[in-house]
C-alpha cells in the first residue's frame, strides 16, 4: 500500500516502478492518495502521473495500528493474508520491494 500525493516529487518517480510490480504475478499494489482526493479530481491525478494500480478509497493505516504517514511516499508491505509486515519510508523500486520480501511473494 503505497501513500502519494501530486505535489510530491518522489512519489511521481516511483509511480512507473510500483506500475511494473503491481503487473508481476504475486505482487499487487494500492496506492492512497493521500490529500484524499476523490471521483473526478482522483482520476485526473492518476490519469496525469500514469498512475496504473488501483487507489483505496479509505486510508487502511488505523487498521494496522498506524497513525496517517508524515512522510511521503511511504510504503506498507502486507502478507497475502493482510498483516502488516513492514512500514517503508521514502521511493521505492520494484527491486528495493522485492528484496524486502526475499525476492517473491510473501507467504501467507
Amino acid at each position: 500500500v503505497n501513500y502519494w500525493a501530486e505535489w510530491c516529487k518522489p512519489c511521481i518517480r516511483e509511480i512507473p516502478e510500483l506500475n511494473a510490480l503491481h503487473a508481476e504475478d504475486g505482487f499487487r499494489v494500492f496506492g492512497v492518495n493521500f490529500d484524499g482526493a476523490k471521483g473526478e479530481e482522483l482520476e485526473g491525478q492518476e490519469a496525469r502521473l500514469g498512475v496504473a494500480f488501483p487507489t483505496l478509497a479509505a486510508d487502511p493505516a488505523a487498521r494496522f495500528g498506524l497513525a496517517r504517514p508524515e512522510v511521503l511516499p511511504t510504503t506498507l508491505v502486507l502478507t497475502p493474508a493482510g498483516q502488516l509486515y513492514r512500514v517503508l519510508v521514502g521511493p521505492q523500486t520494484a527491486d528495493t520491494l522485492k528484496s524486502v520480501t526475499g525476492g517473491d511473494a510473501l507467504d501467507p
